[in-house]
């Protein structure tokens, strides 16, 4: 095979894989960085765009913890939170880094227990909780 075709298909691979790129970082209960073998949950980051990126958090057990976009290191956009079973716990917004808009808390069987708005990570408006029936 030609060395002219060879090299541009080398970087090409190269540059498709390093987009790609995981990393992990393990942390304890409180959100502390630790060692592999004391933490409870890790965190892969993944670049999609400079400034950017998805990072999703899991249990030690591998189950997603939560997941959210990040901007210039804050919460931004959609955020998402696990029951460390896999079920969705709880979902909402941020932007730059704040809570904001409508948030929802769920049962681990999936139904809804609580719904509410944010502003500039505060909470606004009626909060409705939702009961079992006694």
């Amino acid at each position: 095979m030609n060395i002219k075709l060879l090299l541009p298909l080398f970087f090409l691979a190269f540059f498709s894989f390093s987009t790609h790129a995981q990393s992990k970082v393990y942390f304890d209960a409180n959100w502390n960085v630790v060692t592999k073998e004391k933490a409870v949950y890790y965190r892969t980051i993944s670049a999609n765009k400079p400034k950017k990126e998805w990072i999703i958090d899991y249990y030690i057990s591998g189950k997603k913890a939560q997941e959210a976009n990040y901007v210039k290191g804050k919460p931004d956009g959609k955020f998402l939170m696990y029951y460390n079973t896999g079920e969705l716990k709880s979902i909402g917004f941020y932007e730059d880094g704040l809570k904001e808009g409508v948030w929802k808390t769920y049962d681990k069987n999936g139904k809804i227990i609580q719904k509410g708005k944010y502003k500039n990570d505060e909470k606004v408006g009626v909060w409705k909780t939702f009961y079992k029936n006694l």
